[in-house]
C-alpha cells in the first residue's frame, strides 16, 4: 500500500489541474494520485494559508520553510504573496517534490527553493523566520514531533512555528509538545475542528 509520504508512492500517475485562490492572487496548480489532497487544497492548508497571510502581509524579505509541502500549495502561494521573501519547500515523496516544481514554474514563481527531505534533515544548516507544516499526520507522532523539535534548530530568535492539526489527530498533544520545546504555544485561529497552532523561539 503507498501513501503520501512515502518517498516514491507505487500509484499510477493521472495528474488533475485545478485553480486555488488568495484574495486576489490565483495559482494554477496541479495535484496527482499519491500525493496528500488530490484534486483540491484540502482545508487545514487553506486554514494555514489565509490566518498566516492575513497576519504577515507583504514587507521585508523573510525566510520561510514549507515542511511536508506536496505539490505546493501553501508554499506556492506564500512565495507568490510575499515576493520579497525566500521560500524553502521539502518533501520526502518524489512525486510531490515533481508535482511543486512544476507548479512553480507554470506560475513563474522565481523565490521558490524544492528539495528532497526527510522532515527537516535536508536543510539543518539553514536559519529561517517561519516554520509552516500541515504536518503528515498518518506518518506517526514522532514524525511530527520531530518536525516540531528540528523547527526548533532552524528557526532564528523570534522566528515562529507555524501548525495545523485538526482536533481529533492529536491537537492538544502537539501543543503540548511545542509548549515543551518553545516555552509557548498558543490557538491563533480555530474552524471546523481544525487548530492554527503557533509557537515562537524565545
Amino acid at each position: 500500500m503507498s501513501h503520501y509520504y512515502d518517498n516514491d508512492p507505487n500509484v499510477k500517475s493521472e495528474r488533475k489541474p485545478f485553480d486555488y485562490r488568495y484574495r486576489d492572487i490565483k495559482l494554477s496548480l496541479q495535484t496527482d494520485h499519491g500525493v496528500f489532497s488530490k484534486g483540491k487544497i484540502d482545508f487545514g492548508s487553506d486554514l494555514l494559508i489565509t490566518t498566516f497571510l492575513n497576519l504577515n502581509p507583504p514587507g521585508p524579505k523573510k525566510k520561510i520553510l514549507d515542511v511536508g509541502c506536496g505539490y505546493g500549495p501553501i508554499g506556492l502561494t506564500c512565495a507568490k504573496v510575499l515576493p520579497h521573501s525566500e521560500v524553502t519547500m521539502v518533501d520526502v515523496n518524489e512525486r510531490a517534490l515533481e508535482l511543486a516544481k512544476d507548479n512553480r514554474n507554470s506560475n513563474q514563481i522565481n523565490n521558490a527553493e524544492i528539495q528532497q527531505s526527510d522532515c527537516i534533515d535536508g536543510v539543518l544548516d539553514l536559519q529561517f523566520d517561519f516554520v509552516l507544516t500541515n504536518p503528515p499526520i498518518r506518518a506517526g507522532k514522532n514524525v511530527v514531533h520531530r518536525i516540531f523539535e528540528q523547527s526548533d534548530q532552524v528557526l532564528t530568535h523570534g522566528g515562529e512555528l507555524w501548525v495545523v492539526i485538526q482536533k481529533k489527530q492529536g491537537m492538544p498533544s502537539a501543543k503540548e509538545k511545542m509548549q515543551n520545546i518553545f516555552g509557548n504555544a498558543e490557538i491563533i485561529e480555530k474552524s471546523k475542528g481544525y487548530y492554527i497552532l503557533k509557537s515562537v523561539k524565545a
